[in-house]
């Protein structure tokens, strides 16, 4: 039994906030299957009703029974919550009601068929959005989903089935989920119900039996949604052990971990592990463990590591790069970590004096594993034995030895200077700072031969009889063992820490680049930007030109950002970057896929496919793992960032189309409802006067006649904001502005709406003083015939109507002010949008343009447009337009003139 360990106090504080943020949501419970008809939605209502007998509250948001009885009577007793309606291109559609599922919080909701794509119009483009905002209000959701419909199952499905599923959710999704239940049924069975008309109609039954249904479909369909299922109870597993902090290996499935390093034939140990994954068909790990003395490997041996990890990574593997300071250490912690229950290992090639002096890497890994099996695999044949790895001959380290001679001699030197004043102690201080100084400049080699160098030093210099290596007094033996013992632990642990240091600054950059690139590429909107930024980033970074390429709506790559002339525009180049999209794996330069390229290319790979690819040009070499790995680091980086573009990109699309097919949707509606009023109203009163024209009284006639007139004039004036509006939004309006008198434009507007503001007392305050402005006198004039044509609508019949005119600033305020029942809460921005109607106060209602048209036209003139309630009761809508600058000067010619000017004057 291994001893307990501590929990990491990091992840315990992330996992209870996450518990915390979990606790205020909604509790998720997913009925997973392989295909339609093994009883998903059967099994969910039962579970539904058994809640409901506990006493929870629960709704039935949406089922599908598929006309199945069984499943129809599990309904009886649930509360069933109407469908919201919608109207598509004709034709109305039903989907699930989430506002008021959300007005309602009942306890649980049920809601079928997680993976459905809702209607246009509707809040949410598919409906597990709807099932997450349930859960974010604290709603417990029971849902439906089938295998097929998992994103990254999406592929495997259409090459077993032949099918491509257009409807997928995301795996987050099924991820996210408090609680899966597998509802599996053999594919015999399924089979026999889809023969019995169980799942389908008999129609649909026939053909579904020799397409998605056939036998072979099933069985592997349920091997998959088995799998899935126990991935997410193994994730399960594994989330506790690490919560609990459980360090024994429990063996719930094999799972295989190699270690490696730049050894040649440690080719062999992968393959000899992947054959052993294949047979206990376990996952499988290659693991190197980076230590401070690997940290300066010669470039073969580098290459050499690099090469056996990639040939992991054909081989099926995942692999991993640790750091530490012990390597069994760390690959121990690691396994234990992943749950390994085999671990495989080289046989040790080190000599026996050395195993001796470190101890054995092998047998130190079989006293600390515990529960977990380790096999020691022999790979070396006598030509490997041959070639050993050359980690150790790095480069030339002799100037690093003649540092550490020079510093010795400096040492002795400045001792036998101040000999005279300092005793054999302090002089032993001196060498032992010299040892200090050597290994943090110079590393562990030069450090030990330091340590040699400064006890023979002493001993011949300054320990009697001097300038011989004799020693007169016995003593002087431990205190050169000592002296040699403290000067090799000052020398290793300096080197340890001056490498660690480095790897900390290597680290450190990696991470400075890699956040750089993020905060840039999360301040990008738009894909090009984020394209430019991370292009600009990595040829700082690797010193390299960078191209990165993305796909046209036709598949084919085009140049997105290219620093210089683009290698790309040579044709092979761009093939090889067209097959690295295509397949979404590395090819060119340094790789195994066309390695005759003159670059390298990386794919951008996201959940949903690969969106676009990394080109980088040719350098002094080709990039060690560690290089590669940092550019995999960025890729993904972009390609997030990339996804996250489009992403908006087609939500804004799918925004504008939801609000283009609103628009479309309300201005049908009005337009059929304005346009049958008055046409039947005309209709009837000419059908009347048709049929009986003698008989009927002079007085009818005249009646019938004054409605067609009225409602045509209805129609007429309809129709005219409809182009108005149209003609404003478009653009098409050309403002033609002259100076004109207010009192003119407001008399306008009052002959036009004359015959209707019969009955009414109107109010004009128009002072006489007021400047000519500068504006498009029958655009403001209908201006105010639709605010005029709005309080007439919604005040009652017989109040009164003002108009005043004014100047604030340099801007001309034209008011109309009403006495009927005023504005509700939050309606003084929304009537004046489009298609915008309240109940009339008398007459019919409008088409909800008239202060839209109103609005158009102030912000065409620079100006703007108010609502708000009026003191004693009623609205006021003011007309704010520019004044235009000063007006002209209006010069009289001839008496007539001079007469119209005078009078002008006096009125």
């Amino acid at each position: 039994m291994s001893e307990p360990r501590r929990p990491d106090p990091d992840e315990l504080l992330a996992r209870v906030q996450a518990e915390e943020t979990r606790k205020a949501q909604g509790k998720l419970k997913v009925f997973f299957g392989a295909a339609p008809g093994v009883g998903k939605t059967y099994t969910m209502l039962e579970a539904a009703r058994a809640r409901r007998a506990e006493g929870v509250d629960v709704f039935v948001g949406w089922v599908e029974t598929h006309g199945r009885r069984e499943t129809a009577a599990l309904l009886e007793g649930l509360e069933v919550l109407p469908r919201r309606q919608l109207s598509y291109r004709g034709t109305r559609l039903e989907e699930f009601d989430l506002d008021l599922a959300l007005e309602r919080r009942p306890g649980l909701v049920v809601v079928d068929e997680l993976a459905h794509t809702n209607a246009p119009g509707s809040r949410h483009a598919k409906r597990y959005r709807d099932v997450e905002e349930l859960l974010c209000a604290g709603v417990d959701v029971y849902t439906t989903l089938n295998v097929q419909h998992l994103d990254s199952l999406n592929d495997v499905v259409a090459q077993i089935t032949g099918v491509i599923v257009r409807e997928t959710v995301p795996d987050a999704a099924l991820d996210r989920a408090d609680e899966i239940e597998l509802v599996d049924l053999p594919a015999e069975e399924l089979r026999k119900r889809l023969g019995d008309g169980k799942v389908y109609i008999p129609e649909m039954a026939a053909a579904a039996a020799e397409n998605f249904f056939r036998e072979g479909n099933l069985i592997a369909l349920r091997e998959l949604a088995l799998r899935r299922t126990a991935e997410r109870v193994d994730a399960q597993m594994q989330r506790y052990r690490r919560d609990h902090a459980v360090r024994e290996t429990w063996p719930t499935a094999e799972r295989v971990l190699v270690c490696v390093g730049p050894s040649p034939y440690a080719v062999r140990l992968i393959r000899a592990a992947r054959r052993m994954a294949a047979r206990l068909q376990a996952e499988w790990v290659a693991v190197y463990v980076e230590t401070s003395a690997q940290l300066h490997l010669a470039a073969a041996d580098r290459e050499q590591l690099e090469r056996t990890l990639r040939l992991a990574e054909q081989l099926g593997a995942e692999t991993a790069t640790l750091s530490g300071g012990d390597e069994v250490e760390e690959i121990l912690a690691y396994a234990r970590r992943r749950n390994v229950t085999k671990l495989v290992v080289g046989k040790p090639a080190e000599p026996r004096w050395r195993t001796l002096l470190h101890g054995s890497f092998v047998e130190r890994l079989v006293r600390g594993s515990g529960d977990i099996d380790v096999y020691v695999i022999t790979g070396r044949t006598e030509d490997e034995e041959r070639h050993e790895p050359t980690a150790r001959r790095a480069h030339s380290r002799w100037p690093a030895y003649g540092f550490a001679v020079g510093t010795i001699t400096l040492c002795t030197l400045l001792a036998a200077v101040l000999a005279e004043h300092l005793a054999l102690a302090n002089i032993i201080m001196l060498y032992l700072l010299g040892v200090l100084v050597v290994a943090l400049r110079a590393g562990r080699g030069p450090a030990a031969l330091s340590s040699v160098l400064s006890v023979a030093a002493f001993d011949f210099f300054f320990v009697p009889p001097r300038f011989t290596f004799a020693v007169g007094d016995t003593q002087y033996a431990l205190t050169f063992a000592v002296m040699l013992a403290v000067a090799l632990v000052i020398a290793n642990l300096a080197a340890r820490v001056r490498d660690q240091a480095e790897a900390a600054r290597a680290r450190e950059q990696r991470t400075a680049a890699l956040y750089a690139v993020s905060r840039a590429c999360a301040s990008a909107g738009e894909t090009y930007e984020v394209v430019r930024v991370a292009g600009h980033h990595l040829a700082e970074v690797f010193g390299r030109q960078v191209v990165i390429l993305l796909p046209h709506t036709d598949g084919r790559l085009g140049e997105a950002y290219s620093g210089g002339v683009p290698f790309t525009r040579d044709p092979k180049e761009l093939s090889v970057a067209q097959w690295c999209l295509d397949h979404g794996e590395r090819a060119g330069l340094g790789t195994t896929t066309l390695p005759g390229s003159v670059a390298l290319y990386l794919p951008l790979l996201v959940s949903s496919g690969c969106v676009g690819v990394i080109g980088l040009g040719p350098g002094a070499g080709p990039l060690d793992s560690e290089r590669v790995h940092l550019l995999e680091a960025f890729a993904n980086q972009i390609a997030l960032a990339v996804e996250r573009t489009n992403l908006a990109a087609e939500a804004q699309t799918a925004l504008l189309q939801a609000e283009t097919e609103r628009t479309r949707s309300v201005l049908l509606s009005s337009v059929s409802h304005d346009l049958r009023t008055p046409l039947a109203a005309i209709a009837g009163a000419s059908s009347t006067l048709l049929r009986n024209p003698a008989s009927l009284p002079a007085e009818t006639r005249r009646d019938l006649l004054q409605s067609i007139n009225d409602q045509a004039e209805r129609l007429n004036r309809f129709i005219g904001n409809l182009l108005d509006m149209t003609r404003l939004e478009a653009g098409a309006i050309v403002l033609r502005r002259e100076w004109q008198p207010v009192e003119e434009v407001v008399g306008a507007a009052l002959g036009q709406v004359e015959g209707r503001l019969a009955g009414r007392e109107v109010e004009t305050s128009v002072p006489a003083a007021l400047p000519l402005v500068a504006i498009d006198a029958s655009l403001v004039a209908q201006a105010l015939v639709n605010l005029l044509d709005n309080a007439l609508k919604y005040t009652p019949a017989g109040s009164p109507i003002e108009i005043a005119a004014r100047v604030e600033a340099d801007a001309l305020v034209l008011e109309v002010g009403d006495r009927g029942p005023g504005l509700a809460a939050g309606e003084e921005q929304r009537v004046f949008e489009k298609f915008y109607r309240r109940a009339p106060e008398n007459g019919q209602p409008g088409a909800g343009l008239g202060l839209a048209i109103a609005r158009a036209v102030a912000v065409a003139h620079g100006g703007r447009i108010t609502a708000a309630n009026r003191s004693g009761g009623g609205a006021v809508f003011s007309l704010t337009l520019p004044l235009g600058g000063p007006p002209p000067e209006i010069r009289a010619e001839g008496p007539a003139a001079t007469a119209r000017e005078a009078g002008r004057t006096e009125g």
